[in-house]
């Protein structure tokens, strides 16, 4: 039997049991209960502690029904909430009333990205499109020209461009536009967090492609998360989590394509146009996933020679970060955190961030 047909209720509880619900105890309780739906374009995983069987699939079905409202809130090009935004950005100067869907996001996306110096910058959304990262597959894809990038950066499109009074939008450059894949996941995990603690849940964990928040504990043992090598294959490091912390990594691997030779990633520096050169990877810890998931990615495009000041001026306590050379980079907190299971070629541990 398919389950697309089901309704989302006993799609939930199918995911359940197909991923295994572990049983460690006689009762109404189950200790461990885990569920999966697809979201942004990947599985999330979720993990309920203390949650039996039927709450659980009811609970992975709200946040099922939560995040597809999100993604297709957020979809840059599909005709939804941030798709219009764009359109009357691109159509005039003049406000108007923003979408509740996107207005959170992009107050937050705001802050951060000043703090960042621009690093992060969710207003260059032409470039990606000029890149060709707006859905098409990865074999029809080629650089953009010259020409495209230098009309971009000529605009200089960013988060101050954005005027937010109120419940009204407007932007004073005509070529921005808004693209939140750097943040969006984790904006959307927060909220999910959110709602789980509203349900009464105290101990549970969402994850995604590697990436993960939790809340409170495993039957009183610390979350882990596996971080992946920088160019995708197996182990690199391990990091448990302490109470309600998140750990988000940018990476080269997930979004890419090869032209003539080379290869080109989704990560792309609002400076000069192209992707981002001298990291392979940067993984963030820190107390929600919105903030980790946009640092990750502003330290991403910092590099190892600015990384650490960027850090600090986001806010940042843990940061581990591989340039393109294989050194790894890390501050003392973080070095206390994390298990490197592979050897790296150097690692340069970096004056205290607090």
């Amino acid at each position: 039997m398919s389950t697309p047909a089901l309704p989302r209720i006993f799609r939930a509880l199918v995911a359940l049991l197909s991923t295994g619900l572990l049983l460690t105890a006689c009762g109404a309780g189950d200790p461990v209960s885990r569920g999966q739906f697809e979201a942004f374009g990947s599985p999330m995983d979720v993990t309920l502690i203390d949650v039996d069987r039927r709450r659980a699939a009811e609970i992975i079905q709200k946040l099922e029904t939560d995040l597809d409202y999100l993604e297709s809130a957020w979809h840059a090009w599909e005709g939804h909430a941030l798709t219009r935004v764009n359109l009357l950005f691109n159509r005039g100067r003049e406000p108007f009333a923003a979408p509740p869907s996107v207005l959170p996001l992009l107050r937050f996306s705001q802050t951060l990205s000043e703090s960042s110096d621009g690093l992060f910058n969710p207003a260059i959304g032409h470039l990606y499109r000029a890149w060709g990262f707006h859905g098409r597959p990865a074999e029809c894809l080629q650089p953009p020209s010259q020409e495209t990038i230098d009309l971009v950066l000529a605009a200089r499109p960013g988060m101050r461009d954005i005027v937010i009074d109120g419940l009204h939008v407007s932007s004073r450059n005509d070529l921005v536009k808004l693209d939140f894949r750097a943040i969006q996941r984790g904006f959307a995990i927060d909220q999910a967090i959110a709602r789980l603690q509203e349900l009464g849940v105290q101990s549970a964990s969402i994850s995604t492609g590697g990436d993960l928040r939790a809340i409170g504990s495993r039957d009183g043992h610390p979350w882990s998360v596996a971080i992946r090598g920088p160019g995708g294959g197996g182990v690199f490091a391990t990091l448990q989590i302490s109470g309600n912390e998140a750990v988000f990594t940018a990476r080269t691997y997930v979004n890419s394509f090869t032209w003539k030779g080379e290869t080109y990633h989704d990560i792309i520096d609002p400076r000069t146009g192209y992707p981002a050169r001298e990291t392979r990877s940067v993984t963030v810890l820190h107390a929600n996933a919105s903030t980790a998931d946009a640092a990750a990615t502003a330290l991403f495009i910092a590099g190892p020679d600015d990384w650490h000041r960027v850090a600090r001026k986001m806010g940042i306590r843990y940061v581990m970060l591989t340039d393109s050379s294989g050194r790894v980079h890390m501050n003392p907190a973080m070095q206390a955190r994390v298990k490197l299971q592979k050897d790296a070629q150097q690692v340069v541990i970096s004056e205290p961030l607090v």
